[in-house]
């Protein structure tokens, strides 16, 4: 089922990620960003609690948003190989983030107009969202770029570590009826325009890229992810429906 297929591929993205920042959470380098980055957090995981609950109406099998998250294997998600990249340092978060809003705030604008309703009301709240999120990596992308010699280093390196997992947010993936989701391949040039402008504030350099790496949108994911799944689904496991 085509449409299901394309709800899972975009709430495990969020998903994925959302955890990902969440790690952050008590162990940021400042305040403000301990603040910053769970509310970031709650806005991915928002979108995807939306997009799990929709997906199993689709497939019409009575599981729920909890069913899809927390009892699938790290062999059936489907999120691109970028956003269960580890946080290492904060270099490599906020570019990971950066790359994946700059494809996701396009991508959400175009589906404003999708002949979905439940698609449209979730572009509706994360266009906006995307948008204060290019903001906030983007300007911590150009201030650790364009910083000291250590701080421009660990970007470096993070452009090094992560570029190559970009050419996935582009796979056609699950394809859908024309209106209902965007063509992701057809955005990529709004994505190259943001970065560009960002890595040219930061003194960093887009790398070309021949032979991305691919196979998150087929289960093909790395030892990481099934590390993260393990701990982000333990206790709903431990505790088969269990309520606050």
């Amino acid at each position: 089922m085509a449409l299901f297929d394309a709800l899972l591929e975009l709430a495990d993205d969020h998903l994925v990620l959302g955890h990902r920042l969440s790690e952050w959470c008590g162990h940021a380098p400042m305040l403000e960003e301990d603040l910053a980055m769970p509310n970031m957090a709650l806005d991915l995981i928002g979108s995807a609690r939306t997009l799990y609950d929709y997906a199993g109406q689709v497939e019409g099998k009575g599981r729920s948003e909890d069913d899809l998250a927390y009892l699938r294997g790290e062999r059936e998600y489907r999120n691109c190989l970028l956003v269960e990249r580890p946080n290492r340092d904060f270099a490599h978060t906020m570019l990971r983030q950066l790359y994946f809003v700059a494809f996701m705030h396009p991508y959400w604008t175009a589906a404003a107009d999708s002949s979905d309703e439940v698609i449209r009301g979730v572009a509706g709240k994360a266009v906006k969202e995307m948008a204060y999120h290019i903001r906030h990596a983007g300007e911590w992308v150009i201030r650790l770029g364009d910083g000291t010699e250590e701080s421009a280093r660990r970007m470096a390196d993070a452009v090094d570590d992560l570029h190559l997992y970009t050419g996935e947010l582009f796979e056609a993936g699950a394809e859908t009826d024309d209106d209902v989701l965007p063509d992701r391949a057809a955005l990529q040039p709004a994505w190259e325009v943001t970065i560009d402008h960002v890595f040219g504030e930061a003194g960093l350099t887009r790398p070309v890229i021949p032979h991305p790496q691919t196979g998150g949108r087929t289960g093909l994911h790395g030892e990481d992810l099934g590390h993260m799944l393990a701990d982000m689904q333990s206790t709903h496991r431990a505790h088969p429906g269990a309520t606050w």
